[in-house]
């Protein structure tokens, strides 16, 4: 079990669940929320039996509220630039590109930052009584952990304009309507369908999985440059000429390579 500020990681089998609890603030991230996030993000990227991952917030009425207000409101511009929002985007970054596909249980309400953690899921299950929105503009504020940018892609432009600029809030079947989650289910029940749903994918060959998502982000522009370099690495490391390459270094000679 993983525990640090108000992020929690246990795993059951192939399947780690990644839980922000925080109820008594709306699962609100501070600073050291999103250190804990880059930290459970390393932990779960390298255990080797973990094959998917389920996102969710604590207590049942909002999944993540976003940034809490009181630790980024005192920054100054250049602080508030420069480290809460980089920040925010390093760990957004980490849990999109984790090698696991990531299921994101909307078991409460989703807004700003919020909304945003869920757009680093792969798959977003949206219990009947929440809702999501974007509403940093009536603060004076930008999305800034990536809401107008991965959720401009995920969500389409169009979606992210109705929350962000004109300050709708989406409720489940307008949510699941427009493409923003993918599928509904009844209050309460968001983590067990995600349990059925990360069984599902654990039960298919990981490295086969792993790959397609990879490729599927880079098609989405999620990442492009670290999986083609990943993938390549793979099928390089399979070859007899890096074997050669690597005994003949320690054998302090030129290589005899094969191509193959």
């Amino acid at each position: 079990m993983f525990s640090q500020a108000h992020i929690r990681v246990t795993f059951d089998k192939h399947i780690a669940f990644l839980l922000i609890d925080r109820p008594e603030k709306h699962n609100a991230l501070d600073n050291d929320d999103i250190d804990a996030l880059l930290a459970a993000c390393a932990l779960i990227e390298t255990t080797p039996q973990i094959r998917v991952v389920v996102l969710s917030g604590a207590g049942g009425k909002v999944f993540c509220s976003g940034g809490d207000i009181m630790a980024w409101s005192a920054l100054s511009p250049l602080d508030f630039g420069r480290h809460w929002l980089r920040r925010g985007h390093m760990a957004f970054d980490a849990l999109a590109r984790l090698r696991q596909p990531l299921i994101a249980v909307l078991n409460g309400h989703a807004f700003g930052g919020g909304l945003e953690l869920a757009a680093a899921a792969d798959f977003r299950l949206m219990e009947s009584h929440a809702r999501i929105g974007l509403p940093e503009p009536g603060l004076g504020v930008i999305p800034g952990w990536s809401g107008t940018q991965r959720a401009v892609r995920r969500f389409g432009a169009t979606n992210v304009k109705r929350m962000a600029l004109f300050g709708e809030m989406m409720d489940a079947p307008t949510a699941l309507a427009a493409g923003v989650v993918d599928e509904i289910v009844p209050q309460e029940s968001g983590l067990r369908r995600a349990r059925e749903l990360a069984i599902k994918v654990s039960e298919k060959a990981p490295v086969a999985i792993e790959a397609v998502k990879m490729l599927i982000n880079t098609a989405e522009g999620e990442e492009g440059g670290r999986a083609a370099e990943a993938l390549a690495g793979i099928c390089v490391g399979y070859t007899n000429d890096l074997q050669e390459g690597v005994q003949a270094f320690r054998e302090k000679r030129s290589p005899v390579f094969q191509g193959r």
